[in-house]
């Protein structure tokens, strides 16, 4: 049986239990210096909440609450069986905390029914108006009033989905809750997980929801999801034999039947209606007094929007409340565990998880909580390439300055604007029945390792444009977010339109110590950022609207933040291309509702991009 266990449960969820991984030394410390206590929790409804807590035994002095909110299980369940690492990394667990974790409504042990993304409210009248904010807000107040030896001040943490369960405690508002850090939220299920720019994000969400399903319905259990049955390791080749969106229903009927519910919501709703406008949490976060630490990972592949633009709106909509911004060289959760020193190839230049959960997470917590000196800048980010640690008093920094990275004819790319004149442009046939590959290995998960990949196997097939500088007589920093400005045309009425910006090494680079069997640095082709739009949502991810086949058509769209030097002796490569397999799903390059498409709908087309001085294609930088 070939599982996806292994790669769903680092990459997807980041669930809490990663800074909760075996370690010999902390599991017989915790046995011997915590207490273990399980409650249900009542909330304002009259549903209960499963809680587990860990409590010092040594009772000569207060101590503050560490609490970590799930959907992914609080196990293991029983008074006498303990976790084998508590708490966010070992710094806390021998530091004295009192470590609560609790199954969300509708999760595992806790009573309630769960809703995927709960909406959150801004009317709490009635006791039936309940969210993760009022069950936040329910469950510290009862800890504050029932654990005893408390200090009275809590800190809630999460990484992915607990991440989003952190950023709603911030809505509890509760005057207890004095130090929040969201680590990968989710922010807005639509442009994190579910789709980003409209494309649907298939290989991650189809191998996770079996995983994820627990139960849909009001009775707790300790029983888990399933792990899908791929029965080969070419993900590219089961995907294609798949066929269209529409039969992916039927295999989870098939074989994965609890699974349905949360998978239809997605293919009910390809456009963003109100369903996904309820699970967007960013409109919400206003009036917030708790002090906020923000995590994420550069390299984070599902929800690196949530990460970036929680502390955005945070510190937009909340001028007066300490809002701390921290983003490494990592994957989605690679900061909460292990050295942090490589991707794949890639180095960074030593350990910088240790670096973070020292100097920055347990700082930013014992200061709140333990009421500890620290200095901590308010942005701390990893500046890729060169691999060091920055520090702003914002993100972005405010000296970075837009300029534009044109295409130019011949495959150049340059500061400097097109003078061609006319309607020149660079041609290619887009294929959905031969799709581009996201990564070249064979894989049948969405391999982390893709967000750093070297890109020479995509840059030599017919069907990707590449444009590139000339090499750089000096370094050239990126700071912010990249938006793509393509004018196109496209012989269809619908098309995606794939951008990634590259890191070309030059002849003389050598391998490193990460570097894998018959794989070389020289000319590598290092991703440093990429995205995905569905061109029919260029207007508003709300309206889809059709191509006129053959009309010359603007489509803009975000790639979002980067800090990255481009060093002297490299290039810059930006590359284009119509479809990413299975990363994402395949676009029938037909206008329709693609959820609902027949496997003889995918249909060729011949797409253009225009690189003239009247209808220029060009990214949008921040250079510092």
């Amino acid at each position: 049986m070939k599982k996806m266990l292994a790669a769903i449960s680092f990459m997807l969820v980041a669930i809490s239990s990663f800074a909760q991984q075996p370690q010999a030394p902390d599991a017989e410390y915790i046995k011997a210096n915590y207490t273990k206590y399980e409650y249900q929790i009542p909330m304002r409804d009259g549903k209960k909440l499963f809680t587990s807590v860990y409590v010092p035994k040594d009772q000569s002095k207060k101590y503050p609450i560490m609490m970590d909110r799930t959907c992914y299980s609080v196990a293991p369940y029983g008074v006498g069986k303990y976790k084998t690492a508590i708490g966010p990394s070992s710094l806390f667990t021998h530091d004295g905390f009192i470590f609560v974790y609790q199954d969300v409504r509708g999760r595992f042990m806790s009573e309630g029914i769960f809703r995927e993304m709960t909406p959150e409210l801004e009317d709490h009248k009635t006791n039936k108006n309940v969210d993760e904010g009022t069950d936040t807000y329910d469950t510290i107040d009862w800890l504050i009033k029932n654990i005893p030896n408390n200090n009275g001040k809590v800190g809630v943490w999460g990484i992915s989905y607990p991440g989003f369960y952190t950023t709603t405690s911030l809505l509890s508002r509760h005057p207890a809750l004095v130090a929040a850090s969201p680590q990968a939220p989710i922010a807005d299920l639509y442009r994190d997980d579910a789709f980003h720019n409209g494309a649907f994000m298939l290989v991650a969400n189809f191998g996770f929801y079996p995983f994820f399903t627990n139960r849909q319905d009001d009775k707790p259990t300790q029983g888990k999801g399933f792990n899908v049955d791929f029965g080969t390791k070419d993900g590219y080749e089961y995907y294609l034999r798949m066929g269209s969106v529409k039969h992916t229903t039927d295999i989870y009927l098939k074989n994965y039947k609890d699974t349905v519910r949360l998978w239809q919501e997605m293919l009910d709703h390809p456009n963003y209606d109100q369903h996904w406008k309820d699970r967007n949490v960013l409109t919400h976060l206003h009036d917030i007094k708790t002090a906020v630490l923000v995590t994420g990972g550069w390299y984070d592949a599902e929800d690196l929007y949530g990460a970036i633009n929680t502390y955005k709106t945070l510190v937009k909509d909340n001028p007066t409340t300490p809002i701390y911004f921290a983003m490494g060289p990592w994957v989605h959760g690679g900061w909460s565990r292990g050295p942090g020193d490589h991707l794949g190839d890639i180095e960074f230049g030593g350990a910088q998880g240790s670096y973070y959960r020292e100097k920055i997470e347990f700082a930013f917590f014992s200061h709140y909580l333990k009421g500890t000196d620290t200095d901590i800048p308010k942005v701390s980010t990893f500046e890729t390439g060169k691999n060091e640690w920055k520090t702003y008093k914002s993100w972005p920094p405010k000296d970075a300055e837009d300029k534009n990275l044109y295409f130019l004819p011949g495959g150049k790319l340059s500061f400097t604007a097109p003078t061609n004149t006319g309607d020149y442009s660079d041609t290619y046939v887009s294929d959905p029945n031969k799709p581009v590959p996201f990564i070249s290995d064979i894989t049948d998960d969405m391999k982390r390792e893709y967000m750093t990949a070297d890109q020479r196997f995509a840059s030599r097939r017919p069907d990707v444009l590449t444009y590139e500088t000339d090499v750089l007589d000096k370094d050239l920093t990126l700071a912010g977010n990249i938006i793509a400005n393509l004018k196109v045309s496209t012989t269809g009425t619908d098309a995606d339109w794939v951008v990634k910006v590259i890191d070309v090494y030059p002849d003389s680079a050598e391998n490193n110590k990460f570097t894998a069997p018959n794989t070389f640095m020289s000319n590598y082709e290092q991703m440093v950022r990429s995205e995905a739009m569905r061109g029919k949502y260029r207007n508003g991810f709300d309206k889809p609207e059709p191509f006129i086949p053959g009309k010359i058509t603007p489509v803009n769209f975000e790639l979002q933040d980067v800090l990255h030097t481009f060093k002297k002796g490299h290039r810059i490569m930006v590359q284009v291309q119509s479809t990413w397999f299975p990363l994402i799903d395949r676009n029938p390059q037909v206008f329709e509702n693609i959820m609902k498409a027949k496997d003889l709908d995918f249909k060729k087309a011949t797409n253009k991009v225009y690189i003239s001085k009247e209808h220029p294609s060009y990214l949008k930088v921040r250079v510092l």
